[in-house]
């Protein structure tokens, strides 16, 4: 028994996950606030609701997902972290690296891992 459904979760994902699996166990459910009692067939209904809705809002927020990403990238916005080293401090690693240099101090110098250096010579 809970006061208030929201009480069990964050999202309406949360509960439903929840009560799920309380009714796979064969656990009774009564919520105080919204009149839900799994016990009756009108609580049993009401859950099914419920479930429909948070089905539906999950499919909402997907797409609403889906189109801001479309519309960031129209609008020429970069996903992912700020690149560490520019084309030129690549270049000038590649020079430095060229000239025996080894990679482990190139990174150093550049101020960086020596996995970022790779990755960066690499692409």
């Amino acid at each position: 028994m809970v006061w208030k459904l929201d009480r069990l979760g964050r999202s309406l994902r949360d509960p439903i996950t929840m009560l799920d699996d309380l009714k796979d166990r064969g656990v009774k459910f009564h919520s105080l606030t919204e009149a839900i009692d799994t016990t009756t067939p009108t609580g049993r209904a009401m859950w099914q609701m419920i479930g429909i809705l948070a089905e539906l809002e999950r499919s909402l927020i997907s797409e609403r997902t889906r189109a801001g990403v479309k519309a960031a990238n129209r609008r020429g916005v970069k996903f992912g972290s700020k690149r560490k080293l520019s084309v030129q401090q690549i270049d000038h690693a590649r020079e430095l690296i060229g000239k025996g240099q080894r990679r482990e101090d190139v990174a150093a110098l550049m101020n960086v891992d020596c996995t970022t250096l790779y990755r960066a010579l690499a692409g």
